[in-house]
């Protein structure tokens, strides 16, 4: 049954709260005010009276949908961080094999190189290359390979890059065991050039004209690291020169003995770079 006007009618309190209402000494204070705040408030609702606004002071709950809208930073591939012009360095390691031709000794190669350089554009950079290898066989080089190239290499692809080198390559050998060549002997007592590279000289210190070309497949670590396996074909023209010890009696210079050993050779790259 419920009064008129705006006295709240009552209205059916559900068994549990009626049960607490029951054990209303069981409770605290301040709960048993709020449950009769509710009823309260049941008792307009259902008499078709709607609940009293909130002052006029009271600020208004946030709404999500009228909050402007959210955009996301704009975010850069790593692979297309890589296309941008900058400065690249690079550390690697090279295992292959450096062999002669016209009777030059032949050796396999173990080392590792220096690359520096600049990035241009997406398609292109220029690089700089600094090998020194381990050279060694039984009976062949037995020594230091060293070689230095300058290298525009074109990015075909995202992954592939290929590249054309010239600059310098030598050879520093110590004791190899190989035996001596003797010259003419009009020529004992001077400095002497041979025709051919064979049979080769015992030892050889010399430098000359190198290139290479290189394919290179290439793994995108981060905005900052990549990483890189490389095939390279090499060769190299080498004027090795070879110091018998004597002094020729007249001008009181070394006798030395020169040969010019060409090779070719092929090796397999792993390597690091950073932007």
């Amino acid at each position: 049954m419920g009064l008129h006007g705006d006295t709240p009618r009552l209205v059916a309190v559900p068994p549990l709260v009626r049960r607490h209402l029951q054990r209303r000494s069981m409770i605290g204070p301040r709960t048993f005010c709020a449950l009769t705040a509710t009823l309260v408030l049941l008792g307009r609702t259902s008499a078709g009276q709607s609940p009293a606004p909130p002052p006029a002071g009271a600020a208004a709950a946030p709404n999500e949908d009228d909050s402007p809208p959210r955009l996301s930073l704009p975010t850069e591939a790593d692979r297309d961080a890589w296309k941008r012009s900058g400065f690249r360095l690079g550390l690697g390691l090279a295992y292959g094999r450096l062999v002669g031709l016209q009777g030059a000794p032949s050796g396999r190669l173990l080392g590792a190189t220096i690359r520096l350089g600049l990035r241009l554009d997406a398609d292109w950079s220029i690089l700089a290359s600094l090998q020194y290898a381990s050279a060694s066989a039984a009976g062949g080089l037995s020594g230091l390979r060293f070689a230095g190239t300058i290298e525009p290499t074109w990015h075909a692809t995202s992954h592939l890059s290929l590249a054309v080198g010239l600059g310098f390559g030598g050879i520093v050998e110590g004791s190899t065991g190989r035996p001596d060549i003797a010259p003419l002997p009009n020529t004992l007592n001077t400095s002497y050039t041979f025709p051919s590279a064979g049979p080769p000289l015992p030892s050889c210190s010399g430098v000359g004209p190198a290139g290479l070309a290189r394919v290179e497949w290439s793994f995108v670590l981060g905005p900052r690291a990549m990483t890189s396996f490389a095939v390279e074909a090499v060769g190299q023209w080498t004027g090795c020169v070879s110091d018998t010890g004597l002094v020729e009696p007249d001008s009181g210079q070394s006798i030395v003995r020169r040969q010019w050993w060409p090779h070719v050779g092929a090796t397999g790259n792993w390597g690091i770079m950073w932007r």
